[in-house]
C-alpha cells in the first residue's frame, strides 16, 4: 500500500478521530473508507446535471435515494409535504432548507415522476407492514395477557 502525507485542519482530523473511534477503527483506516465511499460514488454518476442541488445516498437498505445534497433528507418527503398542501415556503421553514432547494426537489420530482413514485410506493407498502406487524403484536401480546388472567 501506497503512503501519502495528508494535512487535515486541526478540527476536521479531530471530528474524524472522534467518529473512527466510535467505529472501532484506526483513524487511517477511517480515511482510506471514506476516500473509498466518495470513489464509488462519484464512480456511480448517478447525479442528474441538471439539478446541482440533488444527489443519491445510499440508506440501511443499499438502495439509493435522492436527497438535498449536503442533508440526509429524502426529495420524496418534501414532494409528500407538497402534496399535502404546504407551500414552497413552509417546507423550507420546517426542514430548514432555502427555497431554491424546495423548488429543485419539485422540479426533480416532475423530471424523473416515475421513480420518485416507486420510491414513494415503495415507503408506503413499508408503513403498511409495519402497522400490520405492530398490530399483530400487540394482539398476541394481549391473548397472552388473557390467558394467564
Amino acid at each position: 500500500m501506497t503512503r501519502y502525507a495528508l494535512n487535515l485542519p486541526i478540527d476536521l482530523k479531530r471530528e474524524a478521530e472522534q467518529i473512527a473511534k466510535k467505529q472501532g477503527i484506526s483513524l487511517n483506516q477511517f480515511i482510506m473508507w471514506s476516500v473509498s465511499e466518495k470513489v464509488a460514488t462519484m464512480r456511480q454518476q448517478l447525479d442528474d446535471p441538471k439539478f446541482p442541488l440533488i444527489t443519491y445516498r445510499r440508506g440501511g437498505s443499499g438502495i439509493q435515494r435522492p436527497v438535498i445534497r449536503g442533508t440526509a433528507l429524502h426529495v420524496q418527503a418534501i414532494v409528500q409535504s407538497i402534496k399535502f398542501g404546504e407551500t414552497h415556503q413552509s417546507v423550507a421553514k420546517n426542514y430548514g432548507l432555502d427555497i431554491k432547494q424546495v423548488q429543485e426537489a419539485q422540479a426533480f420530482y416532475e423530471a424523473h415522476r416515475k421513480e420518485m413514485d416507486d420510491f414513494i410506493k415503495d415507503e408506503d407498502d413499508l408503513e403498511k407492514q409495519h402497522v400490520e406487524r405492530q398490530k399483530k403484536l400487540k394482539g398476541k401480546s394481549h391473548d397472552k395477557a388473557k390467558a394467564s388472567s
